[in-house]
């Protein structure tokens, strides 16, 4: 049990320290939030829970290719929102391409693994 706090109370913590950066100073905050933190956690998260390097080199390459796709919030967000559209609908909008470029790499990802 103190195990699976201490996970959530890292993740949490870092989540907070990008939100609070980002708000002194946008720069520091995305250096910050780009840094693959919630990827490297998950690994030694696994790593400690399992010992497979097998896995873990799996899921890596898989998380590779699913960077792409995720890369269609931010490239969305921010033409929407300079466009006038308000946050939540731009938020929403780039969501929802991020969701659509998700499945069509998985359907990707699927099809080349077949």
């Amino acid at each position: 049990m103190i195990y699976l706090v201490t996970k959530f109370a890292a993740t949490a913590l870092i989540v907070v320290l990008v939100s609070e950066l980002a708000k002194r100073s946008t720069l520091a905050g995305a250096i910050l939030a780009s840094i693959p933190t919630v990827s490297v956690l998950a690994m030694i998260w696994i790593y400690l829970e399992t010992r497979d390097t097998e896995r873990l080199a799996s899921f890596s390459v898989d998380i590779v290719w699913l960077v792409l796709p995720s890369l269609a919030l931010f490239a969305v967000l921010p033409v929407l929102l300079r466009l006038g559209l308000g946050f939540w609908w731009s938020l929403t909008a780039g969501i929802a391409a991020t969701a659509v470029a998700y499945w069509g790499s998985v359907q990707l990802m699927t099809w080349f693994r077949a």
